[in-house]
């Protein structure tokens, strides 16, 4: 299994990016994925995620990402995606997808977010 995350940089506030984390190694489209992120000093925290296609698709979000944040996926491309708009400054962190496979847990290596004017 492989996860790699690309589209961070460097944004000012009131700005926006698209994450994208591409998936390997499993059937992407049957297994739900999530968005985390780590802030300096801070413990990793949830952001979002969006279940399995065969499930629904739904999507699901921290307090911080509600009605600024949305993620979708595209399983013909394995990839998943993280839209953030009206980026703050309290959004700079590094941003990881993960995928859990049955008992097991899988990190993408994490792209960096800088908010700052």
């Amino acid at each position: 299994v492989q996860l790699v995350e690309s589209g961070g940089g460097l944004v000012q506030p009131g700005g926006s990016l698209r994450l994208s984390c591409v998936a390997s190694g499993f059937t992407f489209s049957n297994y739900d994925m999530s968005w985390y992120r780590q802030a300096p000093g801070k413990e990793r925290e949830w952001v979002g995620a969006i279940i399995s296609s065969p499930a629904g698709g739904s999507t699901n979000y921290a307090d911080p990402a509600k009605g600024r944040f949305t993620i979708s996926r595209d399983d013909a491309r394995a990839t998943v995606y993280l839209q953030m708009d009206s980026l703050k400054p309290e959004d700079t962190a590094v941003y990881y997808c993960r995928a859990r496979i049955l008992t097991l847990t899988y990190w993408g290596q994490g792209t960096q977010i800088t908010v700052s004017s």
